[in-house]
C-alpha cells in the first residue's frame, strides 16, 4: 500500500546534438534505473530524442525519421517495464512540425503533447522551427506504427494519480495549460524544458515553479536538459526541481558533466485533502468549460514500497531562521488579539493564573507584550500563584520571581483549605487521590481566577494550549475555561520554543535564566502530591504519552485528514529511531480514543486568536459532534502491524 504516495523522477540525461541513437541509449539506460527503483513515472528533458539545440536541423527529414525510430527503440526496450516514460522530440502533423512530449508506456504511445507557447528569444526562435499546439486542430498522427491521440490539454489517469503534461515555456504564461488541467482534475504536472542559463534567472524560476506549484495545489515535476546541449550561444545547466503544493522536496545540482536522477514521493492524498479544504480551488474549477481529454494507462503491478522523502517530526515548528520569522509572527498575533479584547471590553486589568509551567508563562508574556503595546502600567496585569497540594518549591519559585523580574501585580492565594473544606462537603476522602480530588482543585483555582476578575474590573486570560485540548487534558470548566484563550491554537512543542525565543531575546539576564529554567522543568498540571524529595510526580507526558507525537498526530489528522495508518507511517519515518513501532501505535491509539472522547470540551471553548492552519474552535475551525464513533480509527490502529 502506497498511502497516496506517487513515486516520480526528473532524469536529465547526456546528449549529443543531433544523434538520437545515442541520446535514446542515455535516456534507456535512465529509465530502467528508475524501473529498479520503484519509480512510476520519469520525466526527461524537452527534445531530449533529438537534443534541444538542433536549430535549423528540424527541417531535416534525416533527423525527424531517427527520431522517431530512437522512440521504437525506447518503447521495444522498456515494452516489459510498467513505469510510464515522458520524452520530448518533434513530431510533424498536418503540415506542421510540434515540438511534442510522448507519453509511453510497455510499448505504447499513450499520447502525444505539443508545447503551446513558442519562445521569441533571439537566441532560439522556436517559431522557426515548429508550430503551436493551440494552432493546429487536435487528432492523430501515424508514429511508429501507431495511431496516437495529439492534444495539448491531455490528461493521463493511473490507478494512482491523474497527470499533465506542459512544455517548457508554457509555465511562464499569465494562464499556463497546468493551471487549467489542475482545475480538472490533475494531480501532477510534468515540465519537459530546455531551460537556458542567465544572471538571476535560476532564483526567478524556483519562484515560479514554487508559485504555480502552489496556486494550482499539485506536485510539479520540471527536467530541464543538461551537459552536452550546444554551447554555441547559450549553456544549459541542467535544472530539476520536484514540488508539492509550493514546497521544494528536491532539485539537482547544476553544471555536471554526468547524467543525473531526481526522485521523490508526491503525496497525492495530501494535495486532494487540500483541494478540498480549498473552496477557492474549487469554486474556480467550476467555472472553466472542460477542455481535456482522459486517457487512461496500463495498470501497474503491485511493488513493495519504501518511502524515502524526509518527514518532519516538528511539524509545528520550523528550524534556523523561519523560527524565529514564525515565533514573532505567533506573538505578535498572540498580542494584537489580546490588544483588541482589552480595549473592547474596557477592562481595567487582565488575570492570569500563574503556576510556573510553560503555558501559563506564555500566557503572561503575551499580557506584558500586550500592555507594553498599548502604553498600560504592567500592573494591570494580575498574577495571581494559587499553591496546591502538588506544587514544588521550583514551579513555586519560579512563578513568584517571574511575576516580580515583569514588574506585574502579584497575589497569592492557596486553595489547601479552600479544596479540603470542599472534600469535606462533598464527602470525599482527601487521602484518595482520583479523578476528583485532582479536578477539584483545577475547578477552584478557576473560580478564584473568575472571582478576582470581577473584583478588579478585569477579565481572565486563559492559558490552555492546542495540544492540551486535543487531548481533552483540560479539567472541564476548571482551566478548560476563561474569558480570552490566547495559547488556543498553539500547540505545546511550539509554547515551549515561544518562550525559548523569548528568553533568549530578553536583555535581563535574571529573566532570562528564569524562563530558561521554566523551559525545562517538566511538564505537570501538579494536582497531586510531590515525591518524598519534593520533585514533581505526576508527568504529564508519562500519563499521556509524548507530546511530540501528539503534535506530530494531530499535524496530520487535522490539517490533511490522515488516517491513523498513513498517520503511522509517516511518524516511523519522521521519527527514526527515538521511538519504536510498539510506542508509535500505543500513542497514536490514545491519542485517537481521547479525541474523539473529549470533543465535548472543545464544543464551548473560550474565543481566541487563531495562530496557524490548525485551530480547534469550535466557530470556524472545527466542527464535530461531541459524541461522534472513534471506532473506525480505533479498529485500523488495532490493525497497525
Amino acid at each position: 500500500m502506497n498511502h497516496g504516495f506517487v513515486k516520480v523522477a526528473s532524469a536529465i540525461p547526456l546528449v549529443k546534438v543531433a544523434d538520437c541513437q545515442y541520446n535514446v541509449e542515455q535516456i534507456e539506460s535512465l529509465v530502467i534505473q528508475a524501473e529498479g527503483k520503484g519509480i512510476e513515472i520519469i520525466c526527461l528533458p524537452e527534445l531530449s530524442l533529438t537534443a534541444y539545440s538542433c536549430q535549423d536541423l528540424f527541417q531535416q527529414k534525416l533527423l525527424l525519421d531517427e527520431a522517431e525510430m530512437a522512440l521504437i527503440h525506447l518503447m521495444n526496450s522498456t515494452r516489459g517495464l510498467d513505469i510510464i516514460s515522458i520524452v520530448g522530440l518533434p513530431v510533424p502533423f498536418r503540415g506542421a512540425l510540434l515540438n511534442c512530449a510522448a507519453v509511453i508506456q510497455r510499448g505504447k504511445i499513450l499520447g502525444l503533447v505539443p508545447k503551446t507557447y513558442l519562445p521569441n528569444y533571439k537566441e532560439f526562435y522556436e517559431k522557426r522551427w515548429f508550430q503551436s499546439g493551440a494552432d493546429v486542430p487536435e487528432g492523430t498522427v501515424l508514429i511508429c506504427g501507431q495511431q496516437v491521440t495529439v492534444k495539448s490539454n491531455l490528461l493521463f489517469r493511473t490507478p494512482s494519480c491523474t497527470f499533465g503534461v506542459e512544455i517548457c515555456e508554457d509555465v511562464w504564461a499569465p494562464i499556463p495549460p497546468s493551471s487549467i488541467m489542475t482545475l480538472q482534475g490533475a494531480d501532477i504536472i510534468f515540465n519537459l524544458s530546455a531551460d537556458s542559463d542567465a544572471v538571476g534567472k535560476y532564483s526567478y524560476l524556483q519562484g515560479l515553479l514554487a508559485q504555480q506549484s502552489a496556486r494550482t495545489i499539485c506536485g510539479y515535476v520540471f527536467c530541464s536538459c543538461g551537459y552536452g546541449e550546444s554551447t554555441q550561444d547559450v549553456v544549459f545547466s541542467g535544472k530539476g526541481f520536484i514540488y508539492e503544493n509550493g514546497t521544494l522536496l528536491a532539485e539537482t545540482k547544476r553544471h555536471q558533466l554526468q547524467p543525473q536522477m531526481l526522485e521523490a514521493e508526491i503525496d497525492v492524498e495530501r494535495l486532494q485533502a487540500e483541494r478540498r479544504m480549498n473552496t477557492t480551488f474549487a469554486g474556480c474549477a467550476a467555472r472553466f468549460t472542460p477542455q481535456c481529454s482522459f486517457i487512461e494507462t496500463e495498470r501497474i503491478s503491485a511493488r513493495p514500497f519504501s518511502l524515502t522523502r524526509t518527514i518532519d517530526p516538528h511539524p509545528f515548528v520550523p528550524t534556523g531562521k523561519r523560527l524565529d520569522e514564525r515565533c514573532q509572527e505567533i506573538f505578535d498575533i498572540q498580542v494584537d488579539g489580546l490588544a483588541k479584547r482589552i480595549q473592547h471590553t474596557g477592562a481595567e486589568t487582565v488575570v492570569v493564573g500563574i503556576s510556573g509551567g510553560l503555558d501559563s508563562t506564555l500566557a503572561l508574556l503575551v499580557c506584558v507584550g500586550t500592555f507594553d503595546k498599548l502604553g498600560l502600567n504592567r500592573r494591570g496585569i494580575v498574577g495571581i500563584t494559587m499553591p496546591g497540594f502538588g506544587t514544588t518549591d521550583r514551579t513555586y519559585t519560579n512563578a513568584v520571581n517571574l511575576m516580580k523580574l515583569l514588574g506585574i501585580t502579584i497575589r497569592e492565594i492557596s486553595i489547601k483549605e479552600a479544596c479540603l473544606q470542599h472534600f469535606s462537603d462533598i464527602g470525599h476522602n482527601a487521602d484518595q487521590h482520583d479523578v476528583t480530588y485532582e479536578n477539584s482543585q483545577a475547578r477552584e483555582r478557576t473560580q478564584i481566577l473568575m472571582d478576582a476578575a470581577n473584583q478588579m474590573n478585569g477579565f481572565v486570560v486563559g492559558t490552555g494550549d492546542l495540544s492540551e485540548l486535543a487531548l481533552g487534558w483540560a479539567t472541564y470548566n476548571g482551566d478548560h475555561m476563561s474569558m480570552y484563550g490566547v495559547n488556543a491554537s498553539v500547540p505545546k512543542t511550539l509554547v515551549r520554543h515561544l518562550v525559548s525565543w523569548i528568553a533568549e531575546r530578553t536583555k535581563d539576564e535574571s529573566t532570562r535564566q528564569t524562563l530558561l529554567d521554566i523551559v525545562d522543568t517538566p511538564i505537570s498540571p501538579e494536582l497531586t502530591p510531590a515525591d518524598e524529595l519534593g520533585n514533581i510526580a505526576q508527568k504529564t507526558e508519562d500519563l499521556v504519552g509524548p507530546y511530540e507525537l501528539h503534535d506530530f498526530f494531530l499535524y496530520y489528522l487535522l490539517r490533511w485528514g490522515f488516517r491513523p495508518a498513513k498517520i503511522y507511517l509517516l511518524a516511523r519515518q519522521a521519527f527514526g529511531q527515538a521511538y519504536d513501532d510498539a510506542t508509535i501505535r500505543r500513542w497514536l491509539r490514545t491519542f485517537c480514543r481521547r479525541f474523539f472522547a473529549q470533543q465535548y470540551k472543545r464544543s464551548c471553548l473560550p474565543d481566541g486568536p487563531k495562530v496557524g492552519s490548525c485551530s480547534l474552535s469550535p466557530r470556524g475551525d472545527w466542527r464535530m459532534p461531541s459524541d461522534a464513533s472513534a471506532r473506525l480509527w480505533l479498529k485500523e490502529c488495532d490493525e497497525l502491524g
